[in-house]
């Protein structure tokens, strides 16, 4: 697959001003203020392919949604380039969003007081879309979101998960190529969430490509093909998510369920990690030092074991240490 999105030597540079607190010093500030230089995104390179899925992760702060409103191009970057579909985002912006979709979980894009429906006839009307193509775009995307009845009430009466629906719908109904998620599926039940990744996947297989933000790790894990990583405006990662889980070594989790607390720090040689009470701990093997089968071998001295389970390593944790290491 040919790349759909190159960026090349990405730079976001803000100026802000800092001063101590107290009444002098801001008396000082209004003759004299302290410039401050933050790099919110710090020349990062990186490439997409036509019809994936790529997750952007980082802490807060990291510069993912700076990078985010960038290849949108509501924002101009400070240096470097950005190429999206052979355009140049913020320089060819008008004719650029037509290309593109956007679904922002804390940014509405429907109008509060009138139903979605209405909402959706503006942008017909916004981006051409013809009579045939709005109707059949429209039902497709009810149907795969079951909200028929939902889009004739005012968006001031939904539920989140029925907003955000309406907002997925909002983003496609002028067929975009590419769709910006950022926290799609934030503060959503599970039954929305499930949804909405089902819609995902299904546009993805049918050709959209998807740039994904989000904290929550489950988006990723069901629908990222490439994972790309921000920490203090620098990539950090870049690479499959089948990478990612194997970026520290091969590694499991070994879960064990115990008749009586365990003070211990370590069991034959594994540090333990705290487990949700004293009677639950877990430790961290690295099969390339020493193999699962003889590590649980092992255990079988270890009297005190009443269940055990084997899995990889969390998300969580794997992100958690790619971020402070």
């Amino acid at each position: 697959m040919s790349d759909i999105i190159t960026v090349k030597n990405l730079t976001k540079t803000y100026t802000t001003y800092r001063r101590d607190s107290g009444f002098a010093a801001a008396l000082k500030s209004f003759f004299k203020r302290e410039k401050v230089t933050v790099n919110a995104v710090d020349d990062i390179s990186f490439s997409i392919e036509k019809g994936t899925v790529c997750g952007i992760l980082g802490p807060n702060g990291a510069g993912k949604s700076t990078t985010i409103k960038m290849l949108c191009g509501a924002l101009f970057p400070t240096s470097g380039s950005i190429d999206v579909l052979g355009f140049s985002p913020a320089r060819d912006r008008a004719k650029y969003v037509r290309r593109i979709g956007a679904v922002f979980g804390q940014k509405s894009q429907l109008i509060f007081d009138i139903p979605p429906i209405d909402s959706f006839a503006m942008n017909k009307a916004i981006y051409g879309i013809t009579d045939a193509d709005y109707k059949k775009r429209l039902d497709e995307m009810t149907g795969l979101f079951d909200v028929g009845d939902v889009i004739h009430k005012p968006t001031r009466v939904l539920s989140l998960g029925e907003r955000m629906k309406c907002e997925f719908i909002m983003s496609m109904l002028h067929s975009p190529e590419i769709v910006f998620l950022d926290e799609p599926t934030i503060g959503l039940d599970v039954i929305a969430k499930n949804k909405i990744r089902e819609v995902i996947s299904e546009m993805n297989r049918n050709g959209t490509t998807f740039i994904l933000t989000t904290h929550d790790l489950e988006d990723v894990e069901q629908l990222a093909d490439n994972v790309i990583i921000i920490n203090h405006g620098r990539k950090v990662f870049d690479d499959t998510l089948g990478s990612l889980r194997t970026t520290l070594g091969s590694k499991k989790m070994i879960d064990l369920t115990l008749s009586k607390p365990f003070a211990g720090s370590e069991i034959n040689g594994v540090p333990v990690i705290a487990g949700e009470d004293e009677l639950h701990v877990s430790l961290e093997v690295d099969t390339e030092q020493r193999s699962i089968t003889e590590f649980l071998t092992s255990l079988a001295n270890f009297s005190d074991i009443t269940d055990i389970s084997v899995r990889s390593l969390p998300m969580d944790m794997i992100i958690t240490r790619i971020y402070t290491e």
